[in-house]
């Protein structure tokens, strides 16, 4: 990369908390490749809390540059931060003007949320803490990126990292140096990456160039890369839809032998069933590839929604396999 092209900070959240093995990887490659790094994580394991916030909460943070001695790192353009909340809770805090409160030179030009510890694909997205925190940073306008590693045991990290920095610095090549829509100052409907619902137009407003809509859309937070490595990645990327997987048997029941009248209940798949779907996450990382998905923002019939059609354009791969909207 370009000393131009790192001049901008990236921002690192996760929900496994400050600690995880996939943020130190991660900071750890990314530090040594010369990016400017801020990471605003949650000080504790936050898995699975979808976008769950804490509100009228006072929320303590703290710096653990302490982390910094004990990590392979230079200590030049790097911040660590932890925060006493959830994984959305640290973007609100960081974008709404936390972070520019403790650190105001520093101006996040990409969330990265991960590398989590697990896979979040298929319905997984709606759960995932890490999913909710990219999601949280798009809908103040950042540009985002969710990452992990399709495995529970972290002896695959590096490679989900490794392919986590491949993404990043193929994102930035696309991206200002300063986000062009942070806190969102402004609110445009009428961009042509937006959808017209309930209105379906025979001639959509991005049909003249669908790539240059789509960069627009992450550029301003209405669309998100989520990636997913297998552990067994073979170094290939395939651009990808959500797939299908279905938790069988989610819960164990458990009586108490003190009182007849309550139980325990617990969650946790003993088994999960895998439907075949073309283009799929799930399918691509069966195959040893790193799933590559774009996901819009916000929900259909919100009035910021990425049109339906365009989305299709997001199963276009280019160069390397990655969306073909990356081609730099």
């Amino acid at each position: 990369m370009s000393t131009s092209q790192i001049q901008g900070w990236l921002l690192l959240t996760n929900d496994d908390g400050i600690e995880a093995v996939g943020m130190k990887l991660l900071v750890e490659a990314l530090n040594d490749r010369g990016h400017k790094v801020v990471v605003f994580a949650p000080s504790n394991n936050q898995s699975a809390t979808g976008m769950r916030i804490n509100l009228m909460t006072p929320l303590n943070w703290r710096f653990r540059n302490d982390l910094k001695s004990q990590w392979n790192v230079n200590d030049e353009n790097l911040h660590l931060i932890e925060l006493d909340g959830t994984p959305c809770d640290t973007m609100i805090v960081a974008l709404d003007k936390g972070l520019q409160h403790i650190l105001p030179e520093v101006i996040p030009r990409l969330v990265i949320s991960g590398v989590n510890l697990g896979p979040n694909m298929s319905q997984d997205s709606y759960h995932s803490g890490t999913m909710g925190a990219a999601r949280e940073a798009g809908l103040y306008g950042m540009p985002a990126i969710a990452s992990s590693l399709t495995s529970f045991d972290d002896e695959g990290m590096q490679k989900a990292v490794d392919a986590t920095v491949q993404l990043i610095e193929r994102a930035i090549e696309i991206l200002p140096m300063v986000p062009e829509n942070l806190r969102r100052p402004s609110v445009d409907i009428s961009k042509p990456h937006v959808s017209r619902w309930p209105i379906i137009e025979d001639k959509p407003a991005w049909s003249d160039n669908p790539i240059e809509a789509l960069r627009t859309a992450f550029r301003n937070g209405e669309l998100m890369l989520n990636i997913n490595t297998p552990p067994t990645w073979n170094g290939e990327f395939q651009t990808t839809r959500l797939g299908m997987r279905w938790y069988r048997d989610a819960i164990s029941f458990a009586e108490n032998s003190d009182n007849e009248n309550t139980a325990t209940f617990t969650i946790g798949a003993a088994s999960i069933d895998h439907t075949p779907v073309e283009s799929s996450d799930c399918d691509a990382v069966m195959m040893d590839k790193s799933s590559i998905s774009c996901l819009p923002t916000w929900p259909q019939t919100h009035p910021l929604a990425i049109d339906d059609r365009l989305l299709t354009w997001c199963l276009q791969s280019g160069e390397e396999n990655y969306p073909i909207w990356l081609k730099i």
